[in-house]
């Protein structure tokens, strides 16, 4: 019978039930066979789906003339280690993307709306672009997007057929900056700026896939994907279509600011995602007789940094370029000021993080190391 239930799979979590821990045991009794299945929740979208599978699979079995499908509702722990297990089983089979495995994905995250953290991405891609890098960016706050307006682009997003499976693909909006080039996607090329996205988590999720599985990207160098506050459904599908990714923590100074970013920080452990830094924005005012004016607290980023266990790549100070440049569509790190050279130093900070070990190129040097040595010993 385990063999049998090992064919119902989880649509959500992408495994069988047995796999997964939900099958916990059966009775029968005169060809009434009863099964027990533990769900995430009591009221789980897919009870009927799971029971209706576990009906198909099971009622076929010699002597079973009826089955009867019980549902139980996981414990903390259970579910705990179920998404654990689910996580992990993400991580290891990531969706395909026209993303180059050389490109070093950066998802600029934050624990609430209101840091900065927008501003901090198109800046960021701003500064490394004027390197004479590739940049791509992905505004994935498709209910929020404003992306297009701090970049200063506007169009409609086109699209073509691929020369090598025929797919159409997306094709990314391209700005130049300096010798190098933005290449952005974002909801706001597809709808107007004062209209609202009414969609739930669901279809949120969906066309952040859409964005990183059906767009042709091209040879990258950076991709930085600017992600919606929280923790929530498209967070855990990043997480999932997109493991290799990296977290850059954007936080303000304040003490409440540096809590609720924390929250950030353990979504990307729990989804098996590394940290590579937090940013402290809006750090202090400098006013025009030199005085500094800590406005929202101190000390934020530096505080997070360190009960994260991760570094603070930089502290951009509260200045009227920023918003302005975000106004007018020119990111203030091109510009003057304290808040461009934040931003330059920014860009060199992750810069010159280093770089992510790849485990399977590690294994396949390994493997012929050791064919080799055979090979001499034959």
């Amino acid at each position: 019978m385990t063999s049998a239930l090992r064919s119902v799979i989880d649509p959500e979590l992408g495994a069988d039930i047995v796999e997964l821990g939900m099958y916990r045991g059966f009775s029968f009794d005169s060809g009434v066979l009863e099964v027990e299945v533990a769900l995430t929740t009591a009221a789980c979208p897919l009870r009927s789906q799971i029971s209706r599978d576990v009906t198909e699979r099971l009622g076929g079995l010699p002597g079973v003339g009826r089955v009867l499908v019980k549902t139980t509702e996981m414990s903390p722990e259970h579910k705990r280690r179920l998404m654990d297990r689910a996580r992990a089983r993400a991580a290891a089979n990531p969706a395909v993307t026209h993303i180059p495995g050389r490109t070093r994905v950066l998802a600029i995250s934050s624990g609430k709306g209101g840091v900065g953290k927008s501003s901090v991405t198109v800046n960021l891609a701003t500064g490394l672009a004027a390197r004479g890098l590739t940049v791509g960016v992905l505004d994935a706050d498709i209910a929020g997007f404003s992306v297009p307006r701090m970049l200063g682009m506007q169009g409609d997003l086109g699209a073509r057929r691929s020369d090598e499976d025929g797919k159409i693909l997306i094709q990314p909006l391209i700005k130049a900056v300096g010798t190098g080039q933005l290449r952005v996607v974002s909801m706001g090329f597809l709808s107007p700026e004062d209209e609202s996205v009414m969609w739930r988590g669901l279809m949120l999720n969906r066309a952040v896939q859409h964005f990183l599985e059906e767009v042709e990207w091209g040879d990258l160098d950076y991709l930085l994907v600017d992600m919606p506050p929280g923790t929530g459904d498209i967070q855990m599908g990043l997480a999932r279509m997109l493991p290799r990714a990296e977290i850059v923590i954007v936080t303000t100074p304040a003490l409440a600011a540096q809590k609720v970013a924390a929250r950030a920080a353990d979504m990307a452990r729990k989804g098996f995602l590394r940290v590579a830094g937090v940013v402290e924005n809006m750090s202090g005012f400098v006013c025009s007789h030199g005085e500094l004016y800590e406005l929202f607290g101190s000390g934020g980023g530096e505080r997070l940094a360190s009960e994260i266990g991760s570094r603070l790549l930089g502290r951009i100070p509260l200045e009227p370029a920023v918003s302005a440049g975000g106004d007018s569509g020119t990111p203030a790190a091109l510009g003057d000021g304290a808040a461009a050279a934040a931003f330059r130093a920014l860009a060199d900070a992750v810069l010159a993080l280093e770089p992510v070990t790849e485990m399977s190129s590690c294994s396949t040097r390994i493997l012929e190391t050791v064919r080799a040595a055979l090979a001499s010993k034959a």
